[in-house]
């Protein structure tokens, strides 16, 4: 996968990559225990889909479990199944309805059978749809995503049906997740943590970071356009000089 070259100041990014981060720490600082506290995050997560429909952003990836995640206290781990499965029995129809196609990026081996089943189907369900394309990263982490790429790769060696020297960015990147989409133009992450812990690390490459110390679910339509205006006015060169974009034609709106 290569970065193509976007406009250097593009209005409205194709792809949004967030991080919600902030929705345990929203419930403790209300003496709530940490399950209210994703809870709330779920009702920000349907602002944030219908602030980037509003808005005509292609894509948008939410990191919501990461491989890590599973780690944490089992009580809490249980009850986010138990929430997912909820929001995939309930969400999907009103995603379908309004155009927006879900996939899920991740290790799914780790989730339940009935888990799983629900996140083929509601990927079955809104496949043709086009207006938003909806990720979910759970059971991810982006070096889990560079490790399947490059087994896929070797196996195809092993297999005879590509040589070593054909390996390029190019192919390797075709192999990630994500791969038919546009690498995320703006990163988001609330909490107050300035890192991208392991999410994307391939596609996040040229992407425009952006943190705010807003703990998730008090994010709102302001917030994430007070992050696009902020986007909108960063020259992105791609390792270009300034002279060399302000100069491509081809490169402005």
């Amino acid at each position: 996968m290569t970065d193509p070259a976007p406009p250097t100041r593009a209005r409205i990014p194709r792809h949004i990559a967030i991080i919600m981060d902030g929705n345990g720490r929203w419930a403790q600082k209300r003496r709530r225990p940490r399950l209210i506290g994703h809870r709330a995050g779920a009702r920000a997560v349907n602002t944030c889909i219908d602030f980037c429909l509003e808005r005509g952003v292609r894509a948008l990836t939410l990191f919501a479990f990461s491989s890590e995640n599973w780690d944490r206290p089992q009580d809490e781990v249980g009850g986010l199944m138990k929430l997912f499965a909820g929001a995939l029995e309930r969400e999907v129809d009103e995603l379908d309805r309004r155009g927006v196609r879900v996939r899920f990026i991740g290790e799914r081996s780790r989730f339940a059978a009935g888990i799983r089943d629900r996140m083929a189907q509601a990927e079955a369900r809104t496949a043709h749809n086009d207006r938003l394309d909806l990720a979910v990263a759970v059971s991810y982490g982006g070096r889990w995503d560079i490790v399947q790429a490059a087994r896929t790769l070797a196996a195809d060696v092993a297999a005879g049906r590509i040589e070593v020297d054909a390996i390029d960015e190019a192919r390797f990147g075709a192999h990630v997740a994500l791969a038919d989409l546009p690498p995320p133009d703006l990163f988001i992450r609330t909490g107050g943590e300035l890192r991208i812990s392991n999410f994307l690390l391939w596609q996040l490459a040229y992407t425009e970071l952006w943190f705010t110390d807003l703990l998730w679910p008090d994010v709102d339509a302001a917030t994430l356009q007070a992050a696009l205006d902020d986007y909108a006015r960063r020259e992105r060169r791609f390792g270009l000089t300034g002279a060399q974009v302000g100069g491509n034609s081809e490169m402005s709106e």
